[in-house]
């Protein structure tokens, strides 16, 4: 490689961290309401058997997903109401033909149903995207009463907008709220972000996504409650954000059932915690601290 290869090398990377930086707008000075410390997002991948079913997974790794729909879920919703916790629970369309009662109960609960895909996935064509994009909208205003206000997937942001989204929840480019705007920069969208760490797919799966059996993995549930603690209390004293991402098929089961609830009563034993739906973040992001730039 040539001096001059080298440098337009560099160059282009330099070129291509701009582009990136000017598509991210942080909130530097970001504070809660009167009060609150940190805001706790606990959110839902309600997604069942549709991936496993994309994926031509086995058997087993479909009545896994079916768990999820007929016990997880109900077990969820009942210890988020216990705890005074709101949720926000992201599913695919289709969910709501094949389990409308359990998210019939998330919204009497006062709990966010928001989009994750029509089957979890999103097509590469642009008429068959908003094909999908439409149908889950739809699908989610018939079960809920309302559109929802945000995404956990990689639709457009374009199309998202024209649907009226206001956030997405899938990134993490930040550990706080920040926009993010399209490479015109517009179409913005408040981005809440989450983590793998803060995930329970990464921690209480066994043959995840196709893996061998040496990738097999079941971890101690109190591992991952110190886990998460470790991963709150940083955000806490910092005055921060935690977006926690569970999925009704693994946090369902009883014992993790049980660490989350000694997990969330410890973080309200704190001060200044709040657990809100992933919607009013995005709201009260967008009306105390707007973009300084850039169109919503």
């Amino acid at each position: 490689m040539t001096a001059t290869d080298l440098d337009q090398q560099l160059a282009d990377l330099r070129s291509a961290a701009k582009a990136y930086a000017a598509r991210h707008q942080f909130i530097p000075d970001l504070t809660w309401p009167d009060g609150v410390r940190i805001a706790v997002n606990f959110t839902c991948d309600f997604d069942a058997m549709l991936l496993r079913r994309l994926l031509n997974e086995p058997p087993m790794q479909l009545a896994k997903g079916e768990f999820g729909g007929r016990v997880g879920i109900w077990r969820l919703v009942e210890l988020f109401n216990a705890l005074g916790v709101k949720a926000t629970i992201f599913t695919p369309g289709r969910i709501c033909e094949l389990y409308p009662r359990a998210l019939r109960a998330v919204v009497e609960s006062g709990h966010e149903i928001a989009d994750h895909m029509w089957e979890h996935r999103v097509p590469q064509e642009p008429a068959l995207e908003e094909n999908h994009l439409a149908k889950t909208v739809a699908a989610l205003e018939r079960v809920s009463g309302r559109r929802p206000a945000g995404t956990r997937s990689s639709h457009s942001a374009a199309l998202l907008r024209q649907y009226g989204y206001i956030y997405r929840s899938e990134g993490s480019a930040d550990q706080r709220p920040h926009y993010e705007f399209d490479m015109g920069g517009g179409n913005g969208l408040v981005s809440l972000p989450m983590h793998y760490v803060v995930d329970d797919a990464m921690y209480f799966n066994f043959n995840w996504l196709g893996s061998d059996p040496s990738a097999q993995r079941i971890t101690d549930p109190e591992r991952v409650c110190e886990i998460w603690w470790a991963a709150f209390r940083q955000q806490y004293n910092v005055g921060g954000y935690l977006n926690v991402c569970m999925h009704p098929f693994q946090s369902g089961r009883a014992l993790r059932i049980a660490m989350l609830e000694r997990l969330i009563s410890r973080m309200k034993s704190l001060p200044g915690v709040w657990f809100p739906t992933c919607e009013q973040v995005a709201r009260y992001c967008i009306n105390r601290h707007p973009p300084r730039t850039g169109a919503l």
